[in-house]
């Protein structure tokens, strides 16, 4: 194990905070989006520099950066957020059946449902940093593993894909469907990376 990689349920809320709070932008991603985009920079095909993936966090342009106040207070913004990549990077590591994608989780006819959207498409920004590397997934005969993510965090889906998506037990089904595959992901890229070295 890494030297304490994981985040305190304290340092967790700080994060939580800060990515709320009037220093960021509205493009700033909530935590939610925030865990998937990191999964697919932990899971994927290829490593991303820090210096590439941490940007995106506060939005697309370079005009989204926070007002962190202090070098202090962004150095330790920063050091929150990778501690928080090399936990989801451990968990595969250690324990990939005790990874769990952080999802909202709303009432509806007096049920709980799961909502993804979030997750998901901060998972799909994620794959947006190295699109032509994600490709061999897309291509294969797992292709499949990406299908619910696509319809939950796509920016736009087909027409005739709306209806997957209309009622929150039909996301929440996608949701469960969500958590089942990203393990897969990883183990795809894994297995895939032998087979090149």
């Amino acid at each position: 194990m890494a030297a304490e990689p994981l985040l305190t349920e304290k340092e967790f809320d700080e994060l939580d905070r800060f990515l709320m709070s009037d220093r960021c932008g509205d493009e700033t991603m909530a935590m939610d989006a925030l865990h998937g985009y990191l999964t697919a920079v932990a899971v994927g095909p290829e490593p991303v520099p820090v210096d590439e993936w941490q940007p995106r966090i506060w939005g697309p342009g370079a005009e989204d950066v926070p007002d962190f106040g202090t070098e202090q207070q962004a150095a330790r913004i920063r050091e929150l957020l990778t501690r928080a990549l090399d936990e989801i990077v451990v968990t595969f590591d250690v324990a990939p059946k005790d990874f769990e994608p952080l999802f909202s989780v709303h009432q509806w006819k007096g049920q709980e449902v799961l909502d993804a959207e979030a997750w998901c498409w901060g998972f799909m920004e994620g794959v947006s940093l190295r699109p032509n590397a994600w490709q061999p997934l897309r291509e294969s005969p797992q292709a499949s593993l990406l299908r619910a993510i696509y319809l939950l965090g796509a920016e736009e889906i087909e027409d005739n894909e709306v209806a997957l998506v209309d009622d929150p037990m039909k996301c929440h089904k996608l949701a469960i469907e969500v958590e089942v595959s990203v393990p897969q992901i990883e183990r795809f890229w894994k297995a895939r990376a032998k087979q090149l070295h």
